[in-house]
C-alpha cells in the first residue's frame, strides 16, 4: 500500500513538472507571437475572448491554462495549437499555399487575372497580387484609402498606368509607384501576355 502511495506521488510530481514545463513554453511564445503582431495585452485580450490578467499569467509563467483557453489564443494569433504548444521558441513561421488554393480576381474584359498572394491577415492594410494579361487586358480600379500607394513590378512585357489622367508605361525590368487613393487604370500594352507583382499599400501615408 505505501509503494502504491509512493508511485501515486511520484506520478502526481511529474505531471504537475510537465505542467509546469508546458505553461513556460506556452508563455515565452505567446509573448513572442504578440509581440509579432504588434499587439498590446488588451489588444489579444480582445480578440481573443481571453480576460488580460490571464494572457499576463500565462505569459508570466504563473498559471497553467485550459485548452479552452489555449485554442482562444491560437486562433487570436492566426496559428495552430500545436505551434503555440511547440517546444523550440526559435520555430520558424512556414505556411505554403498550393496553386488551386491560391484565390483570384478577373478583370471586366476577363483578359488580367490577379492571384491574391497577400495574406489575409494583412488585407486591411497591405494586399499583393500576382497580375497575368493577355494583350489589350485592361484593369480598372476605384480610388483607395487616401495616402494609399500602390506598387507595379513588371517582370514580363510591358503595362501602361493612368492616374487621373496621368499616363506612364513600365516595362520588364522596371517597377512604377503610384498613389491609388484616386481611380486608376492599368494596361496591358505588350505585344504578348505581360506579368507584374502589385503590391498596394493602404493608408501609407498623408499625400497632398
Amino acid at each position: 500500500m505505501a509503494g502504491e502511495i509512493e508511485g501515486a506521488r511520484e506520478r502526481t510530481r511529474d505531471i504537475d513538472t510537465g505542467a509546469q514545463l508546458l505553461s513556460g513554453q506556452l508563455g515565452k511564445t505567446v509573448q513572442r507571437l504578440r509581440k509579432a503582431y504588434n499587439l498590446s495585452l488588451s489588444e489579444l485580450a480582445e480578440q481573443s475572448g481571453v480576460a488580460k490578467s490571464i494572457i499576463s499569467q500565462i505569459e508570466r509563467n504563473e498559471t497553467n491554462p485550459t485548452l479552452a483557453t489555449i485554442w482562444r489564443l491560437s486562433q487570436a494569433l492566426d496559428v495552430s495549437i500545436d505551434r503555440v504548444l511547440a517546444s523550440d521558441t526559435d520555430e520558424p513561421f512556414i505556411e505554403k499555399i498550393s496553386r488551386p488554393d491560391t484565390p483570384f480576381l478577373v478583370s471586366d474584359d476577363g483578359r488580367m487575372r490577379l492571384a491574391i498572394i497577400g495574406w489575409i491577415k494583412t488585407v486591411e492594410w497591405l494586399q499583393w497580387y500576382d497580375v497575368h494579361s493577355e494583350p489589350g487586358g485592361v484593369l480598372d480600379s476605384d480610388a483607395h484609402q487616401r495616402g494609399s500607394v500602390e506598387s507595379l513590378s513588371v517582370t514580363e512585357g510591358a503595362f501602361e498606368v493612368d492616374v487621373a489622367g496621368a499616363v506612364q508605361e513600365v516595362r520588364a525590368g522596371e517597377s512604377l509607384r503610384y498613389r491609388c487613393d484616386r481611380p486608376h487604370t492599368i494596361r496591358a500594352i505588350g505585344e504578348g501576355p505581360s506579368r507584374a507583382i502589385m503590391v498596394c499599400i493602404l493608408k501609407a501615408a498623408v499625400m497632398d
